[in-house]
């Protein structure tokens, strides 16, 4: 039957898929890739070939008509992205949306992500969280940083190594520069590195550290921050007592 596949892909180490995405990538009719050049080397790996088709934030709203009656017509096609779930801060959204509305089935198979070992690895609060994925890079940024300080739960966001340190800057200068928050690089990878500290510890450390590879930052939010601050001083009252 005729469907739309959203399929993770690895973050990094290319043993991060499961038995069913390599099932389907090599049922589908065809792979709609964010990069073709860096999917290739994933479905040479595991001796995919299948016809695969460039679908990025550049052409996925001229493409996704055509895509759609392509399914229509009997056609299976999975979605990938670079690395991860489609549809999480990358290309997906769009055309699982124009499918659905189409009546056509659509099926996203579970799968690597990178802000849940992020989260994890962060050692705060993960019972309830909030993705931010990329803040807005000029128009709205402020204001979005403004809206987060009442924010509750703790915080997780996309980020490049380009703007690690401003972003990290503008956060402590916003949220406090004593919030509590982990920055995770090359997740999966050899060269993973989680660095946990305050905000202010953070800055420090990648001011003197060259940055490379994808980064997820996870800051604590306003409940447990407050509560940190203003629970030591009664409880050490009592305790004289």
């Amino acid at each position: 039957m005729s469907k739309l596949y959203l399929v993770p892909t690895p973050i990094g180490n290319l043993e991060d898929i499961t038995l069913r995405a390599i099932r389907i990538l090599k049922e589908v009719d065809l792979i709609l890739a964010e990069d073709t050049r860096k999917t290739s080397i994933l479905l040479k790996h595991y001796s995919i070939e299948k016809p695969i088709l460039a679908h990025h934030k550049f052409n996925e709203h001229k493409t996704v008509s055509n895509l759609v009656e392509r399914i229509k017509s009997g056609e299976s096609i999975a979605v990938v992205t670079d690395a991860g779930t489609p549809g999480i801060s990358d290309p997906g959204f769009l055309i699982a949306r124009a499918c659905i509305e189409s009546g056509i089935n659509v099926e996203c198979l579970p799968g690597a992500t990178a802000f849940i070992p992020a989260l994890v690895n962060s050692a705060l609060p993960n019972d309830r969280f909030s993705f931010e994925g990329f803040l807005p890079q000029k128009k709205g940024r402020q204001k979005r940083l403004a809206e987060l300080t009442q924010e509750q739960k703790t915080m997780i966001f996309y980020e490049s190594p380009y703007r690690l340190v401003k972003t990290l800057t503008q956060l402590a200068e916003t949220l406090g520069e004593d919030r509590r928050a982990c920055v995770s690089r090359e997740l999966t990878k050899i060269y993973e590195e989680n660095i946990r500290g305050t905000l202010k510890e953070l800055i420090g450390y990648y001011n003197k550290s060259a940055v490379k590879g994808e980064i997820v930052i996870v800051v604590e939010g306003a409940s447990s921050y407050n509560k940190m601050l203003n629970s030591a001083p009664e409880d050490n009252e009592d305790d004289e007592e």
